[in-house]
């Protein structure tokens, strides 16, 4: 198990609930799930991140203050609040810094140390992208760390390349820009050699590669696959998902079978994938929904009262995540998401919110009032 360096001169606190055992405690928690109670290790960490994160006690009301009876009672922390106040339990070896629209100013994740977040992204994405494999030609539309030093998704692209990518990998982002040409290139080697490839992309660096490609079609050799992320607007068109999907399997070859979204945000150290190839390899009806790993529980909220709402009932997705015990576990998203069997779904920003940058950091577009 890898354990995080601890940053020196860590305030202490009460036993089982201090650093360095916290994140300890959640460390091996994310390895093993059966090493103890997720319950109690949640309470044990909103304990800790109420005591030396201001910023979060302060949201507790005086009868939260006297002790939660179970972690969904938690204050929850709107994404919004990252771009305001530093939300912290230590010193930050890292920060990432969210994409941000037109005129807004970016939300930061103040990080301590980075092994919870690299314990928590490894292991679903090996279950969710290569449940076959060990590894893969890895092929990147989106911009590696040296490239986008700040930015969440690109330290874990480069981490994803280092791991689980073979000799053959590579990225397709130089200053910002898509290298298309080469990009089409790399994957005609591919085909020819008969090398399937796992390509990581945005969703609109992927219709910004497809359309580039125009009426030439690419017919990528079996076994080939997608992680794509964010939303699916564009500076010239919008795309639905099914239509994206279709695209893709018209101009690269790929079904939708080998199309996995990921989910994830600046605010989370956990990232959620839809569980479409797991479920292909186990000949299952491969349905498009986001789930959750064992150190993270997904709940919808009433918009109004905050309140949970049942399946099949539409609200805020609010994710509870132990990979976050550095900073905030209880993080309150602008997306409209419902929970549904196995998973949750998620249909877009809710109405005055922003669009998540990720796929949108180069087209500064004002939020149009269309959520689904």
């Amino acid at each position: 198990m890898v354990t995080p360096n601890q940053p020196s001169g860590t305030p202490g606190a009460a036993k089982g609930r201090g650093l360095p055992t916290i994140i300890q405690r959640v460390a091996a928690f994310i390895a093993d799930p059966e090493t103890e109670n997720f319950e109690d290790l949640a309470l044990d960490v909103i304990s800790y991140q109420k005591e030396h994160n201001p910023a979060f006690g302060a949201l507790f009301s005086r009868e939260q203050s006297s002790g939660l009876s179970h972690w969904s009672e938690v204050p929850w922390v709107p994404t919004e609040a990252f771009r305001s106040f530093k939300l912290s339990t230590a010193p930050e070896q890292r920060v990432f810094l969210t994409s941000g629209t037109s005129g807004s100013s970016s939300g930061k994740h103040y990080l301590p140390d980075t092994g919870l977040y690299d314990l928590a992204w490894k292991e679903p994405f090996r279950r969710h992208l290569l449940p076959d494999r060990q590894t893969m030609s890895v092929l990147s539309l989106i911009p590696d760390e040296t490239e986008a030093p700040q930015s969440s998704l690109s330290y874990m692209v480069s981490r994803i390349l280092n791991v689980f990518g073979e000799a053959s990998s590579g990225v397709f982002v130089q200053q910002q820009e898509l290298q298309a040409e080469r990009l089409e290139k790399k994957l005609r080697d591919h085909i020819e050699h008969n090398l399937p490839a796992l390509i990581l992309g945005t969703a609109f660096s992927m219709v910004h590669f497809l359309d580039y490609l125009g009426e030439r079609r690419l017919q990528l050799p079996v076994g080939s696959r997608i992680m794509d992320t964010g939303g699916f607007k564009g500076r010239s068109r919008e795309l639905e998902r099914d239509q994206l999907l279709n695209l893709y399997e018209q101009t690269l070859g790929i079904p939708e079978t080998h199309v996995v979204g990921e989910y994830g945000m600046t605010e989370l150290c956990s990232q959620y994938y839809e569980a479409t190839l797991v479920r292909h390899q186990q000949s299952k009806d491969p349905k498009r929904i986001y789930v959750a790993p064992h150190w993270v529980r997904t709940q919808i909220l009433n918009p109004e009262t905050l309140q949970p709402q049942p399946k099949g009932h539409r609200g805020l997705v609010a994710h509870f995540d132990l990979a976050n015990a550095w900073t905030v576990s209880s993080v309150l998203t602008g997306d409209l998401g419902v929970l549904v069997e196995d998973g949750f779904l998620v249909f877009g920003r809710a109405p005055g919110t922003e669009l998540r940058g990720c796929s949108l950091s180069s087209e500064f577009l004002e939020l149009k009032h269309d959520t689904p």
